[in-house]
């Protein structure tokens, strides 16, 4: 535990004169040169999504980041919306061991507000903040490619693991100058015309992987690791993949925590040299993970 980093929190919220904005254009600048070029894959979702004023935030950073040159991936999910069209159209939300299970019905509301929906809202703010966005789900020129789940012997319909990513689609938009805005709806394997409802945090990682990604980025709505989940001040902001299993054997990553860890290790695996949980509830922390020496959250490496 002693590679563990805990957070101080010490200046945080204070008011910054011109000295100090100088210092942070400064301190900043290191960071603009190491990420220009480089691609950098963000999971969207939680509170960032509900929220309008966060949301607002969120497409400023990716257009800012895509200005300077890195090249932004948004890999997106919806749950809370397709929720609501459920509710909706009388459906009740089912889920089992956690997943949503997905009859064929509810497939076609989760196509319809992930891909038909959302994807174009945020594909229009971003073209409204100033940036050059396009909108894709996984169906796009076979993007991702799933098979139907089997946990544990339960039946979830139409709900897929990823096998196979193609990202030449994702590449050919960002050598051409474009944000790539992603909505986890996969087409099945060859000989399977299905859709599949794909978790947008595995769809993520892999993505991340498939492009050989320099960074992965789950906004969440959580701080990110804590020490004592009661004291957001027991942020860890740093953890070794060496140490993870041990952080899970003492309770420390636990609950929900998990399969976020897990899409980090699986990133991390694949070649992808840093992950990170941050905070999707605090405005800009995308420019703070990326422009400064603090960071935000938690960095898996």
């Amino acid at each position: 535990m002693a590679d563990l980093e805990l957070q101080n929190d010490e200046n945080r919220g204070r008011t910054l004169d011109n000295e100090h904005w100088s210092d942070v254009l400064i301190q900043a600048m290191p960071y603009f040169k190491q990420w220009v070029g480089k691609t950098v894959v963000v999971k969207y979702g939680g509170n960032a999504m509900l929220n309008e004023e966060l949301k607002q935030a969120v497409m400023k950073d990716i257009v800012l980041l895509h200005t300077i040159g890195i090249n932004i991936v948004l890999v997106h999910g919806g749950g809370p919306e397709i929720n609501k069209m459920l509710e909706k159209v009388g459906k009740e939300s089912k889920f089992v061991n956690g997943l949503r299970y997905t009859d064929a019905e509810t497939m076609e509301i989760v196509q319809m507000v992930l891909t038909g929906k959302l994807n174009k809202d945020i594909v229009g703010i971003l073209l409204q903040e100033g940036g050059q966005a396009v909108g894709l789900s996984g169906v796009d020129s076979g993007l991702l490619r799933a098979k139907k789940i089997d946990k544990d012997g339960a039946d979830l319909g139409f709900v897929g693991d990823v096998t196979e990513v193609h990202p030449e689609i994702v590449n050919t938009l960002l050598e051409q100058g474009f944000i790539p805005v992603i909505s986890t709806v996969a087409l099945g394997e060859t000989g399977d015309q299905s859709r599949y409802n794909i978790n947008a945090d595995t769809a993520a990682a892999k993505i991340a992987v498939a492009l050989k990604a320099e960074k992965f980025v789950q906004l969440t709505n959580v701080a990110g690791v804590l020490k004592d989940i009661n004291d957001t001040s027991s942020l860890i902001t740093r953890i070794p993949m060496p140490t993870v299993p041990q952080l899970m054997e003492t309770g420390i990553i636990s609950g929900g925590m998990i399969p976020k860890i897990e899409c980090c290790l699986m990133a991390l695996k694949g070649g992808v040299p840093r992950t990170h949980i941050i905070d999707g509830r605090v405005p800009h922390s995308l420019l703070i993970e990326m422009f400064s020496d603090r960071g935000i959250g938690t960095m898996i490496y």
